[in-house]
């Protein structure tokens, strides 16, 4: 490490070779944590190459637990987080609608680090116990249409790492990385980031990749469709721009999507809105999010997904598929 160390002191970047071979020495207990701690506020200060952010990805993916749900065509809705922006857990209930419309979701989360309540926080709140038996996975995805692949189960290397992002409270680059391995390999997948930048990243990667994707950034700075301004987006065929009136809805303000200030304020908000009794604001935002997934597996427009996911929503097929996840959990 000290190598690598100095090397990135003197503002050299990592091969795709040596930031891989890093995650892996991090994963095998090489490293003690100071040196872990001064590796990821390197990656704080300056931006990450695509070669670093590739060595990163693929190092994690191959030494992951994999799930193999190839029989399924899911999609994941998953954002970086580190925006700052202490929203309500959006994709994740956005998951749920999606489900209930009868597309398979495969979500990955964690727990949060940068924010009060991550994905997993409130999942856990609800009462989903996390596993990663396959079996258990694919009688998710079958009898709910959604499974929950909580991230440190199937990531050991990342064990050594947890602790230090906890204790740092801050996003690394292990934010930026989170969304982009998924376990169980999804064909489909709705990403959010949380700069341009980011943004570019992830077209680069995901155009050489046989992922069906959509790439969003709200250019206010959220990492999803906020509807508080346009958002760009990227697919495998196009790139534009999307504004409120695509959704055929207002303009709204940054507090209208806030979210709890503590773990069971997040998880009371989110059953509210899966109960249909969330603010016009709330199910506008979550159902846009939803809207957007449909799109991109069914290739609907963005709209015809909003409505979709209105109905999913107001029907209660959300909060159904809610229950049916956490009815296998007994």
């Amino acid at each position: 490490m000290k190598n690598i160390l100095n090397k990135l002191i003197n503002h050299e970047v990592l091969s795709k070779e040596e930031a891989k071979n890093v995650l892996i020495n991090i994963s095998s207990g090489s490293y003690n944590p100071s040196q872990i701690s001064a590796f990821l506020t390197v990656f704080m200060m300056r931006s990450i190459t695509i070669d670093e952010l590739s060595g990163f990805r693929e190092a994690l993916l191959d030494l992951c637990i994999r799930v193999d749900l190839s029989a399924y065509n899911t999609i994941d809705l998953v954002g970086t987080g580190g925006d700052g922006k202490d929203t309500f857990n959006i994709s994740t209930l956005a998951s749920f609608i999606v489900a209930g419309t009868g597309i398979k979701v495969a979500k990955h989360g964690n727990y949060g680090v940068s924010s009060i309540s991550g994905s997993s926080n409130v999942m856990e709140k609800m009462g989903v116990k996390f596993s990663n038996d396959s079996s258990f996975i694919e009688k998710c995805i079958d009898k709910a249409g959604i499974a929950i692949l909580h991230a440190p189960l199937f990531h050991p290397a990342m064990k050594n790492v947890g602790p230090i992002r906890k204790e740092l409270a801050v996003k690394t680059f292990f934010n930026t990385l989170g969304p982009l391995v998924n376990p169980s390999f999804p064909k489909n997948q709705l990403l959010g980031v949380f700069n341009l930048e980011m943004f570019r990243m992830y077209g680069y990667l995901y155009q050489n990749t046989d992922v069906n994707f959509t790439i969003l950034h709200s250019l206010d700075g959220y990492d999803e469709v906020s509807l508080t301004g346009p958002t760009k987006i990227l697919t495998s065929t196009t790139e534009g721009m999307l504004n409120p009136v695509d959704f055929g809805v207002r303009h709204l303000k940054q507090s209208e999507i806030e979210g709890g200030k503590t773990i069971e304020e997040s998880a009371h908000m989110f059953i509210n809105i899966l109960s249909g009794r969330g603010t016009e604001a709330q199910n506008n935002v979550v159902c846009a999010n939803a809207g957007l997934a449909i799109a991109t597996v069914t290739k609907c427009t963005p709209l015809e997904g909003f409505e979709l996911a209105k109905e999913s929503l107001f029907s209660g097929k959300g909060l159904k598929a809610l229950n049916k996840l956490k009815d296998l959990m007994i």
